[in-house]
């Protein structure tokens, strides 16, 4: 979903096509840096859960509760709203007659759909999930290649674009920037989350981690220059549905509309696999009595946490009636980078206890690196937006009461 919403709105701050390409780099290596530090976690802590899992562990009850409570309102609930806006925008470029207030129904729509789907097994949903992968995988390697080999456009449009200034405004849009281009990274830590259901997870969760994080770094790259190859600095700026757009400069109105459509869908994979990951830390909290007991409930038929999963779809559905996409992005990347954070501290404390069969390349660089990189982004995106990531913090501020009111009735 972020490398086919955010680019044209990072062009809107940034300015500089060659800046927002080191910024997906950037981004990438720090993803890349968390998929090497939870590598060393999940092979220790192989179970569902992800953060939650490893930080009640590692830390504290409370600090796991905190990582489930902020991933219920933000940590996958907006990623699916933002998926589905995106898939609405693209829908609506494919078909402008059906642009217009229309748009948020469509975007509820497709969340329903896709709850209805995971509901009923994750046997299913795995089926789904890799034909969406593939087909959107198939999709960024179509662009870029034919992209490319139509020679209708101009690379020359890197060094383009102007008004970007490094003083500490600039650096506030650099971290927002990448706030937003961590969102599109997102999905780096997933394997985490369903642990306890992967196949020899000591061997299996490193390397899914790492190989996935890699194989995305270089199709962002891939498509990132594809956009700048295809349109000038100044007419991607504020474009959401970019790819759309660059697929028209290159090919045509017909092509625009068709890719628009191809594009839209592959949006699906993204929306479908947040509501995989998410019902399964509710799930996990729920089990430790640390959520709300229905959450617990495994279905007697399909064996999947299906209350867990209509919640996590009605939370979507009410963020994209009240919220606008940038603001959803925003809310998301400053609530998302939070405890990750904590979790690759963690990988420290679990050097010092020995009980990880399996050690991360590049210990404290690669932990360290990504501690500053995402602390860093943090504090830049508050200063710019500070409504936003006030909220997020709000959000796990009010956690804190609930966690003791679970705790009270244990």
């Amino acid at each position: 979903a972020g490398i086919f919403t955010t680019s044209g709105l990072l062009m809107t701050g940034l300015k500089k096509p060659w800046l927002m390409l080191s910024l997906w780099a950037v981004g990438g290596l720090i993803a890349l840096c968390g998929a090497l530090s939870y590598g060393e976690l999940g092979a220790a802590m192989p179970r569902a859960g992800g953060e939650y899992a490893f930080l009640s562990r590692l830390f504290h009850p409370l600090f796991g509760f905190l990582s489930g409570w902020v991933s219920f309102f933000a940590g996958f609930s907006a990623p699916i709203a933002a998926s589905a806006i995106g898939f609405s925008e693209y829908l609506t470029r494919a078909f402008p007659g059906l642009a217009g207030p229309g748009k948020k129904f469509y975007s509820i729509l497709v969340i329903l759909v896709f709850t209805c789907i995971h509901a009923r097994g994750i046997e299913l949903g795995a089926r789904v999930q890799n034909v969406l992968t593939l087909l959107k995988v198939g999709l960024i390697l179509g662009l870029i290649i034919f992209g490319f080999s139509s020679g209708e456009g101009s690379l020359g449009h890197l060094s383009g674009g102007s008004g970007f200034e490094f003083d500490f405004s600039g650096w506030k849009t650099i971290g927002l920037s990448l706030m937003w281009i961590m969102f599109a990274y997102s999905g780096w830590n997933a394997s985490a989350y369903i642990g306890s259901e992967v196949r020899n997870p000591k061997r299996n969760l490193p390397r899914s981690l790492i190989l996935g994080t890699g194989i995305v770094l270089v199709l962002y790259l891939g498509l990132n220059l594809f956009y700048v190859y295809a349109v000038p600095a100044s007419e991607m700026a504020g474009v959401i549905s970019i790819g759309g757009l660059a697929a028209g400069n290159l090919f045509g109105k017909s092509f625009e509309s068709a890719l628009s459509l191809l594009i839209s869908f592959a949006l699906f994979s993204s929306l479908s696999a947040f509501l995989i990951l998410g019902p399964r830390v509710y799930y996990a909290m729920a089990c430790d009595r640390y959520f709300f007991p229905f959450a617990s409930n495994i279905h007697s038929r399909f064996k999947v946490p299906s209350k867990s999963i209509y919640l996590q779809g009605l939370i979507a559905s009410v963020m994209i009636l009240f919220g606008t996409f940038d603001q959803i992005l925003t809310y998301m990347g400053f609530s998302l980078g939070i405890f990750p954070l904590l979790s690759v501290i963690g990988v420290f404390k679990v050097r010092r206890l020995k009980f990880s069969p399996y050690r991360l390349p590049g210990f404290p660089l690669v932990p360290l690196f990504y501690i500053l990189a995402g602390a860093s982004i943090l504090v830049l995106g508050f200063f710019e937006r500070p409504v936003e990531s006030g909220i997020a913090l709000v959000m796990v501020a009010i956690g804190i009461p609930v966690y003791y009111a679970f705790r009270k009735s244990l």
